[in-house]
């Protein structure tokens, strides 16, 4: 099957969809906040909390920011700044303010260990982060070990208005105690930081199409944790086509968002605030969504248009008893990414909201959409849909030959939107990426007659737990330093709340190791995530000729154990 020449796909979308995109609308992502600071300069760009910022005023504070790196720290283009936070209104005004200033955002999971912070601000080569202030004892521990010269500290509240900023605050740090003691004296505050800027002016920096405007972190089946180089060009080609997909659907000034995802996730990065900014949406952030109860009562409290989430975030709202009290009427579309849509979960969604959930499929590698279900009624269930415009998709077997339409094999993918590499890793560029620009995504998928896809497994090892990626290497990295562990191999298995959930499977080294043992010994290292959820012990662990551990043969052979 080829869908290179037939593009068997463009006639399920709508006449406005199948309308040529002009990538070259815009030179770099700042267009687009500046058209839309422009178009919508009174209406309102972010809420968290309560507390709205419009665009008018979200321009300020970017271009108070944007003056305070380059005046106050004397950052250039092409450096790269970290930033470390949930869904807070700090974020796109530390984002926008990078990106004005030229510099290359490194967007940092906030439920990082201090291991792994070091890893990525090592890696990419960061010589400031933007942190929230309940992380900042992690960096305190590893900032000797990176390159980190400028640092600047939030906490949750600073951008609502007095006094509600002092007592959001003052709860966080000294009721909840969420705000462990940390001493970084170089450390700017985010106030201070818009104060120090707002006193000189900032210039625009010249950037191009093909400058990185993002540098998004991923693993692959090595375990080791890869920067996806991503360009303005990239991410912006990939909004385009987002924006045309949703063209049949949504009206320009009018659309409220809610936000549950975090947007330091490329998803919600490229489609809630990016996307849905050229509509002149309004994002409601979302800064817990893990609180049901607070995040229903958010919901209550706007007339919302648009909802994205995940497979699990849908289904425990749903099992919440408040969820009936939800008023759906505005609603058009709810849109599921980051891991698969469980066909139980999008029947319950429309029965109790009266809208479909519309699933897609990405990666970081590709800004992140590549195929989308369209939504205009002609959706298929259990697929994630048709490639979106100007996206070319293959399915390959193992020898690389491309595959007819009903044979199963890896999914490939070419198009705008396509990472151009590894950060400073061409070795494993080489592995997924080729010459003419074909990425292999590592997923096993089908393609039917009239091109809508389906995922049928994955090729490559990755747990896929409530949507974030979490690598067997890495676990088993971790687990391997308990010295009572001989052998491990880490897996996922099915769990109805996240997906997956991991496993490992252990040969004893000492023959009193616990179950109890490994995990506590694991939480020294790992994300809460990426935590095993069940611990077995076998005798030997079933192994190729050459000694590699064939994890697929612990998962089709689950109970094997002592």
């Amino acid at each position: 099957m080829s869908t290179t020449n037939q593009r068997p796909w463009i006639k399920n979308y709508p006449p406005q969809v199948q309308k040529e995109i002009d990538f070259n609308r815009y030179e770099q992502i700042m267009d687009v906040f500046d058209e839309a600071v422009k178009k919508y300069r009174n209406q309102i760009a972010f809420t968290n909390m309560g507390v709205d910022l419009t665009y008018q005023d979200l321009d300020r504070k970017v271009g108070d920011f944007t003056s305070f790196l380059q005046n106050e720290l004397n950052l250039k283009k092409g450096d790269r700044i970290a930033i470390q936070m949930p869904n807070l209104l700090q974020f796109p005004v530390a984002v926008f303010g990078a990106l004005r200033a030229g510099l290359i955002v490194v967007n940092t999971n906030p439920l990082y260990t201090a291991k792994e912070m070091q890893h990525q601000f090592k890696d990419s080569g960061a010589k400031a982060v933007v942190i929230l202030s309940n992380y900042a004892h992690l960096l305190q521990q590893i900032i000797g070990e990176t390159q980190i010269e400028s640092v600047v500290i939030t906490d949750i509240g600073d951008l609502f208005p007095f006094p509600k900023s002092l007592i959001v605050n003052s709860v966080i740090k000294y009721v909840k105690k969420m705000v462990p003691p940390y001493k970084i004296p170089q450390a700017y505050t985010f106030k201070r930081a818009l104060e120090l800027g707002s006193m000189k002016s900032h210039q625009v920096a010249v950037v191009k199409n093909d400058d990185i405007a993002f540098l998004q972190y991923t693993g692959g089946t090595t375990g080791v944790s890869k920067g996806a180089v991503l360009t303005h060009r990239n991410i912006l080609s990939n909004m385009l086509q987002i924006c045309s997909w949703l063209r049949p659907r949504l009206n320009e000034g009018e659309e409220i968002c809610i936000t549950p995802l975090p947007m330091y996730h490329i998803f919600s990065l490229t489609v809630n605030c990016l996307a849905f900014m050229q509509y002149g949406a309004q994002n409601i952030l979302v800064t817990n969504p893990r609180d049901i109860p607070a995040f229903i009562k958010t919901m209550k409290s706007v007339p919302f248009t648009i909802m994205s989430g995940v497979n699990t975030l849908y289904n425990a709202l749903m099992n919440h008893p408040d969820f009936t009290s939800i008023d759906f009427s505005k609603l058009k579309v709810s849109v599921a990414g980051a891991m698969a849509l469980q066909k139980a979960v999008a029947e319950k969604w429309e029965k109790m909201t009266k809208t479909r959930v519309i699933e897609g499929y990405g990666l970081t590698e590709t800004s992140p959409v590549v195929c989308v279900n369209p939504i205009d009624g002609t959706d298929r269930a259990g697929t994630i849909g048709l490639p979106v415009p100007a996206t070319d998709v293959k399915i390959i077997d193992d020898d690389g030959k491309t595959l007819n339409f009903g044979e199963s094999g890896e999914l490939c993918v070419k198009g705008p939107q396509v990472m151009q590499g590894y950060w400073q890793r061409p070795d494993e560029t080489a592995k997924v990426l080729d010459n003419e620009g074909w990425l292999k995504t590592g997923d096993v998928a089908i393609c039917d007659n009239d091109g809508f896809f389906k995922i049928v497994d994955r090729k490559k090892d990755m747990i896929l737990v409530s949507g974030f990626n979490v690598y067997p290497n890495e676990v088993e990295d971790a687990i391997a330093t308990h010295p009572g562990v001989l052998e491990v191999a880490a897996i996922g298995i099915p769990n109805e709340h996240s997906g997956e959930v991991v496993k490992v499977v252990i040969v004893k080294k000492d023959p009193s190791l616990t179950e109890e043992s490994v995990i506590a010994h694991a939480r020294k290292s790992l994300t809460n995530y990426k935590i095993p959820k069940t611990v077995e012990f076998r005798t030997e662990l079933p192994k190729t000729n050459v000694g590699k551990i064939l994890r697929r043969a612990l998962r089709d052979n689950p109970s094997k154990p002592l």
